[in-house]
């Protein structure tokens, strides 16, 4: 490091980071695991939306797993987001993390609930890690050196995002947030093949993976609802944007997003 160059500005090997990455999500999704058919000590946070012992659990885990790994760059998540949010947000690099994404899909006993843990570094996502502990399988990428699926403990198989198909394509939309009206009229020119209904960024992975081809989000959502999505399907080989095609960016005051469309290859 040259002298007067601070820690955080220090160069990072995102791809590095991801064996790491994967082994806390999964560690996180087998303290959800242990939760998920019990008693999930459901109340309500501030804004209304529901939080239980799980958010908690995994949470303390992540956040000091992070901390532990990479001590020089501050942690945001949604549980911590009023104590460590001021700080990151005017951070040239910080952790992005949703301990348990789709919390109503949780308590519902769905299994369409995730881990979401991503590093933005100039208000842009370079690595990203998706566990969905029910099916066991966690997805990783960091941009510029490709993404995977890890199934059942296995290997990590690289993924890639597909070119849209000649007859239509397949559209992701949320199960606990779809407005269909604006959804219709956004696809209105579009040719659709079919949609395909999910929770939480569930819908991120189809579209990494190739077995989908976009994600239209018109309404509100928070920045670490997307990180770790918006990572993981940019190092597949599709791209994330604001409706309107410009750059989708991270570390805002308030930690909010506008609508954007997630893009296969």
């Amino acid at each position: 490091m040259s002298a007067g160059r601070s820690p955080e500005r220090a160069a990072v090997d995102a791809a590095a980071l991801l064996p790491a990455l994967r082994a806390i999500a999964e560690q996180a999704g087998e303290a959800i695991l242990g939760v998920y058919n019990g008693d999930h000590g459901v109340r309500a946070k501030a804004d209304a939306s529901p939080l239980t012992i799980a958010d908690e659990l995994a949470d303390r885990l992540i956040v000091a797993a992070l901390q532990a790994l990479t001590p020089d760059i501050p942690v945001v998540s949604e549980e911590t987001v009023e104590t460590a949010g001021p700080a990151a947000a005017g951070a040239h690099r910080f952790w992005l993390v949703d301990p348990l994404d789709g919390t109503k899909e949780f308590i519902k006993r769905n299994g369409e609930f995730t881990v979401n843990i991503a590093l933005v570094d100039d208000g842009r996502p370079v690595a990203g890690v998706i566990h969905i502990p029910v099916q066991g399988e966690t997805y990783a990428g960091a941009v510029g050196a490709g993404a995977t699926l890890r199934r059942g403990g296995g290997a990590p198989i690289p993924i890639r995002c597909r070119p849209a198909p000649a007859d239509g394509v397949v559209v992701m939309t949320s199960r606990s947030h779809a407005d269909n009206a604006a959804l219709d009229a956004y696809l209105a020119d579009a040719r659709v093949a079919e949609r395909r209904v999910a929770g939480s960024a569930l819908k991120f992975c189809r579209v990494a993976e190739g077995v989908a081809d976009l994600y239209p989000r018109l309404g509100p959502t928070s920045e670490w609802d997307t990180a770790a999505g918006q990572a993981v399907v940019e190092a597949a080989g599709g791209r994330m944007t604001m409706l309107d095609g410009s750059p989708f960016r991270y570390g805002k005051p308030d930690f909010l997003n506008p609508g954007f469309v997630v893009r296969g290859a």
